[in-house]
């Protein structure tokens, strides 16, 4: 089983466009060894030829251009994509907006719970995914699907919200259903963990985790208040629906004694410090074990 990071940032990218807080002007700058990130996704393959495509970033095209293993093979016809399926982890702007750039009448297997194509449904712009090329699969959680050869998936809820464009007046960060999914992917006798949205990490939770040939979770923020410090937002980690990755209740505190082979940090937003490879930061996260994930970086189990 092979898995590429096809954006390795949270909403906005890395740099974020209009953004020059501390972490974006050291790119703006052209500081050495900073490098922009995409919008969260990942691919997985079993055999090479059909890949899966988890959360559709508004990237989704440049991330394609820039990944050769997704180019269309002009061998195979003059509509061909190895994209033969996509499975969504939440509703969220990042994840499914680049699900219109997959409009041109391509035949795709989408997979999601019912409660994210609840969400899809309820907007009629995605009626642009003609249906009969475009089937929509509503997945049951912990139910077992395979959307490519020798791929198989599970669908688990994690604490979460739902999505900021469908927030109302009171919002709920640690809601538990359908609304924020991980994905337990498995293949080739290993299992991976991926899970970029998550507000806390409880026992079952963790006992699911456990055991995991990779875990590739939610890295968002170093700290809670980092867009306040920054001066960028008024919004902490915890009310966007985010762990911290630093702290005694964030991330590595959270997993330090739980047996898990690898450990990589995905959906990272523009103002962490773990964006930077020589800050004390990114030092601290890769002594605790953790990689910090990287737009075309390969993980092979």
């Amino acid at each position: 089983m092979r898995i590429l990071i096809l954006g390795a940032a949270a909403g906005g990218g890395f740099p974020q466009w209009n953004c020059a807080c501390s972490t974006c002007a050291a790119f703006w700058r052209g500081q050495e060894g900073v490098t922009a990130r995409t919008q969260s996704s990942i691919a997985v393959t079993a055999d090479d030829e059909n890949w899966v495509v988890f959360n559709a970033s508004p990237d989704l095209r440049e991330q394609i251009i820039a990944h050769p293993q997704m180019h269309p093979r002009p061998e195979r016809g003059l509509r061909d994509s190895p994209i033969a399926s996509v499975v969504l982890t939440n509703g969220d702007l990042d994840h499914v907006a680049g699900l219109l750039s997959l409009r041109e009448k391509h035949p795709l297997g989408l997979y999601m719970t019912g409660g994210i194509a609840d969400v899809l449904d309820a907007n009629p712009v995605f009626t642009a995914l003609d249906p009969a090329f475009v089937t929509r699969n509503r997945i049951a959680l912990d139910a077992a699907f395979e959307p490519v050869p020798g791929v198989s998936v599970r669908l688990f809820a994690v604490p979460g919200k739902v999505p900021l464009y469908m927030e109302g007046e009171t919002v709920e960060t640690q809601l538990v259903g359908e609304q924020t999914v991980g994905a337990e992917i498995t293949g080739g006798g290993k299992r991976a963990m991926y899970i970029p949205g998550c507000a806390a990490v409880l026992d079952d939770l963790k006992a699911r985790i456990a055991g995991a040939d990779l875990l590739m979770f939610d890295g968002t923020l170093w700290t809670d208040d980092e867009m306040q410090r920054e001066g960028v937002g008024q919004k902490t980690g915890a009310r966007m629906g985010h762990m911290s990755v630093s702290g005694a209740h964030g991330t590595m505190a959270t997993f330090a004694q739980t047996d898990i082979a690898r450990r990589v940090l995905v959906h990272l937003n523009n103002t962490n410090p773990l964006l930077l490879p020589h800050s004390a930061q990114r030092a601290e996260a890769e002594a605790g074990g953790w990689e910090v994930a990287f737009d075309g970086m390969e993980l092979s189990l």
